[in-house]
């Protein structure tokens, strides 16, 4: 009895000592539907992490052309995206989802208004110029992806689509903070996917999806992982595309 009673005390005085330390196990907090997207797909982040645009965007060697041909299907994206965001709206089953969309979607159209007054500005890019500069066929997909998934699927499968857009683009500005950029154009790009104001962004976005996802069945859970790799895949596809200046026909 009396060795039980030691142990015992042993093991709360270990216990008391743990915690002063900082060292006590703590509950782990419960896996969300995000979560559990993100790490079914960490290979295609890894993936993107590890592409020469962004390589040399960090180190500053990325071409300034590849960066302004870049840019331009940057905005093109950014009209597209805003337009899938107001149909996914239209369907959502709560008002403050609809608010919430919608408010991104203007975003979306002020990030483009943005970039033709300060990045095309800089590279000397009129609007002639940058009408005639094709999308590419990667870029062109992958905004029709968005497009017809928000107007024909589900508001779920719709949400899942446009997710990896939010979530990749913040978790590559923090990954590239890491080290940063020597160059100026670079690293404001990096600041902006890092900001508060975007973090508010994506974390709202994400407490949507997880809202959606928990009274989700199964079926529908499995068709979100579906729809959120596809959209994952096609990033990686629009850094590529953009950085090889793909083009229709070989040149």
């Amino acid at each position: 009895m009396k060795f039980w009673i030691s142990k015992m005390w042993e093991s709360r005085l270990l216990s008391a000592a743990l915690i002063a330390m900082g060292l006590a196990t703590q509950p782990l907090a419960a896996q969300t539907f995000s979560d559990e997207l993100w790490e079914a797909n960490r290979d295609v982040y890894d993936a993107i992490l590890e592409h020469p645009f962004l390589r040399e965007m960090q180190d500053g060697s990325l071409s300034p052309d590849t960066f302004a041909f870049y840019t331009v299907q940057d905005a093109r994206y950014l009209r597209a995206f805003a337009n899938a965001l107001s149909v996914a709206a239209g369907k959502a089953p709560d008002p403050r989802w609809t608010r919430q969309l919608e408010a991104d979607a203007q975003g979306s159209l002020a990030a483009e208004r943005r970039l033709h007054e300060e990045v095309f500005a800089t590279h000397g890019l009129s609007s002639a110029d940058i009408a005639q500069i094709e999308s590419t066929p990667d870029g062109f997909a992958y905004i029709n992806f968005l497009i017809a998934t928000a107007h024909d699927r589900p508001f779920e499968e719709a949400l899942a689509a446009l997710l990896p857009c939010y979530l990749i683009y913040w978790e590559v500005g923090k990954a590239l903070q890491a080290q940063g950029s020597p160059n100026a154009t670079y690293q404001a790009w990096i600041d902006d996917y890092i900001s508060p104001r975007y973090a508010k962004t994506v974390t709202a976005f994400l407490e949507v999806i997880d809202s959606v996802a928990a009274s989700a069945d199964t079926a529908t859970r499995e068709r979100m992982h579906e729809q959120y790799r596809r959209g994952s895949q096609y990033e990686w596809l629009f850094w590529d595309a953009a950085y090889r200046h793909q083009t229709w026909l070989p040149k």
